[in-house]
């Protein structure tokens, strides 16, 4: 059974960081900088104002409908990160990023939201209902770490077997929001105490975090 989840940045950033902390005009300048038409994973930057709006009206109907659930948000939006690891995100990104892995049983159940695939992927098929991708026990749903685990138990993880009709550019991962951001600010401090004085690239973590570049 999967029991760790990913954060993937670039190497030598500080992990566990997200555009949703940022003023919408910094956010947006970051989005610009970001952007290269045609790849898979800055395209969604072309139109940054649009692509901010609809993460944010994302993060708020997974924060609703995980409260209904009985999570308890300590945060407005979460931190994003992979269930286990995704073979699509490491195709896609560019040489020399890094991988931050921190153990699922840091979190209790009431801070970790999960949706399948990517949340603004699943609340847009949820929405729109495309006939050829959607997929109703999955898609425009927001599972608790019990809901998520029983079907990873039945299905393994969705890269790594399950038959999906997404088109090869739409993220295939569980994607999990952590919405206790205490938790992930206390791993990043020991990420960056670990690592060596001058090298930017963090690639050890101690205790229960593991990491990997």
């Amino acid at each position: 059974m999967v029991d760790y989840l990913t954060y993937y940045c670039e190497r030598g950033t500080e992990p566990f960081r997200t555009l949703s902390a940022l003023p919408d005009d910094e956010a947006i300048r970051i989005m610009e900088s970001l952007f290269v038409e045609g790849s898979v994973l800055w395209q969604r930057f072309e139109r940054p104002a649009w692509y901010l709006e609809e993460r944010k009206r994302t993060e708020r109907w997974v924060r609703d409908e995980f409260v209904k659930k009985g999570g308890r948000p300590q945060a407005a939006y979460p931190v994003c990160l992979v269930l286990g690891s995704s073979p699509w995100i490491q195709r896609h990104a560019p040489a020399g990023g890094a991988e931050h892995r921190i153990s699922l049983a840091a979190f209790g159940d009431a801070d970790v939201s999960f949706t399948y695939p990517d949340s603004m992927i699943s609340h847009w098929l949820g929405r729109d209902k495309p006939p050829a991708y959607f997929q109703p026990a999955y898609h425009g749903q927001v599972f608790t770490r019990a809901e998520i685990l029983q079907i990873v138990k039945a299905r393994g993880l969705p890269e790594l077997g399950w038959e999906s009709n997404l088109p090869s550019e739409m993220a295939h991962y569980i994607e999990a929001q952590v919405w206790n951001h205490d938790i992930l600010d206390t791993y990043r401090r020991e990420l960056v105490s670990a690592a060596p004085r001058g090298e930017a690239a963090i690639t050890v973590a101690p205790g229960p975090l593991r990491a990997q570049a």
